[in-house]
């Protein structure tokens, strides 16, 4: 099961792990885009339309993940909204914290609980989760939590035969996310996100896994700065 699947790296996922022979579940609000994804997988897919940030579609989805059936599930929907926090509505805070928490919090215990020996859980978080960047601040907060609950999953299912991660891609190129005042350098594609995200798991990398070298020395700098360095740096940079 893959959530977000409609794009961007749920949509990667999703494509690349149907070439692997899995039968995938693509999850995501929009049906048009659904269909058109599993359409191109080929026979042996499914979808599901639902918005995670509502009660009715986030139980429906719980129920499925937690049916047994699954042996993995990428907790990929996410959202942001970029901006200074008091001039945002307080909606949009609340809507990120309910589909980058709540939902992620709600779809692995219901995961967790069914699953076999050998399954596997991704949480995708971000680099933005160790390094919070000011304009974004409710969603590296959303994903400061996303990696802290992975890393103590990851450490509490080892004896289950469950591999946890969180997935921390920086910048990545997709269609709701703009790039254009980053550096090219370090800028990813959806697509070397999940091969890393696939190596990950093949060799049960974790708890927390960055998609890249320039990913690991740009976090390794932002560590080494004073905090109020680091975060003037980042107010500095485009969104991520």
């Amino acid at each position: 099961m893959v959530t977000g699947a409609s794009a961007g790296i749920g949509y990667a996922f999703a494509t690349a792990l149907a070439a692997e022979g899995y039968s995938v579940t693509a999850v995501a609000r929009g049906e048009a885009g659904l269909r058109r994804l599993v359409a191109g997988l080929g026979s042996g897919h499914d979808y599901l339309v639902a918005d995670l940030t509502t009660r009715v579609g986030l139980e429906t989805t719980a129920e499925l993940a937690g049916s047994g059936e699954y042996s993995l599930l990428v907790n990929n929907a996410g959202t942001a909204t970029h901006g200074d926090f008091v001039r945002l509505p307080l909606e949009s805070a609340l809507t990120t914290i309910d589909l980058n928490c709540r939902a992620v919090t709600t779809l692995a215990h219901a995961f967790l609980s069914a699953a076999a020996p050998g399954s596997a859980l991704v949480n995708v978080s971000s680099t933005l989760g160790h390094s919070p960047k000011p304009g974004l601040g409710v969603y590296s907060a959303s994903k400061a939590f996303v990696t802290a609950l992975s890393e103590t999953l990851w450490q509490e299912q080892k004896s289950r035969g469950i591999h946890v991660l969180a997935l921390c891609p920086g910048v990545t190129a997709t269609a709701s996310q703009s790039a254009a005042d980053v550096p090219a350098w370090l800028v990813q594609s959806p697509y070397e996100v999940v091969r890393r995200a696939r190596k990950a798991l093949s060799d049960k990398n974790g708890p927390v896994v960055l998609t890249s070298p320039v990913n690991h020395l740009f976090a390794a700098a932002l560590r080494l700065l004073p905090r109020r360095a680091a975060l003037a740096l980042l107010a500095e940079q485009g969104e991520s």
